[in-house]
């Protein structure tokens, strides 16, 4: 890791943010991994995605942390360093999102009803969809770097940035969708497993919701 830090700090002042996304990217992706296996009832394989999902969350953390104590106190830059920091922040709960939900997962060992199992998986793919649209945004910095922040660069990631809205309003309906479906059937249920299915409902929709506040940090940047 070291190493790794030390060459993607010597690049560019928004390289370390990139580096940061995409290994939340890589975290939040393997949640689809992680409820196939639930749905497949394949508890050692659920362990194992979760032990990645945890690796992975760590190392973010650690390139957080990188971020926030070498982030130059100056940046040529026409944006504050501050909001870059934040900017961090708000990619960290991505990747945090997905270790809460891999934990409830596999602590509660939590099942999920074959009546929900195909739209949960379509929800959870469509919440990953976000963070990958949110690393896409995040890699255009170098460019708009380049620009100033201006020009044919910031059109494209206020276009990003848009894509980002629509999809989190996509997760949105899913989530409706789902826990409409729940209700349902919640009643021939155990009600702390109820309780638990609402709570990684939620938490997995979160993914979505701090995906498009990447996209409102980008947003703010282009407006200096």
């Amino acid at each position: 890791m070291t190493s790794y830090l030390s060459r993607i700090f010597g690049s560019s002042p928004v390289a370390p943010l990139q580096a940061h996304m995409d290994r939340v990217y890589q975290c939040a992706k393997q949640l689809i991994a992680l409820f196939e296996a639930v749905i497949e009832d394949d508890w050692p394989r659920v362990d194992e995605v979760r032990q990645r999902i945890t690796d992975l969350e760590h190392e973010a953390d650690e390139l957080k942390q990188a971020v926030r104590g070498k982030l130059p106190k100056r940046l040529l830059m026409p944006v504050a360093r501050s909001d870059l920091l934040e900017l961090v922040l708000v990619q960290d709960k991505i990747a945090n999102c997905a270790k809460d939900v891999s934990g409830l997962v596999v602590g509660r060992r939590i099942r999920l009803p074959p009546e929900i199992a195909e739209l949960f998986l379509a929800y959870v793919a469509r919440n990953v969809d976000a963070a990958k649209h949110a690393r896409k945004s995040v890699r255009e910095l170098d460019e708009l770097y380049e620009t100033g922040f201006r020009g044919a660069e910031a059109r494209l990631v206020e276009s990003l940035i848009e894509e980002l809205s629509r999809i989190e309003g996509d997760t949105d309906r899913m989530q409706s969708e789902i826990r409409a479906e729940l209700y349902k059937i919640e009643k021939h249920l155990p009600p702390v497993e109820v309780m638990f299915l609402y709570r990684i409902i939620e938490l997995t929709g979160e993914m979505a919701d701090m995906a498009q506040r990447v996209g409102r940090r980008l947003e703010l940047l282009l407006t200096y």
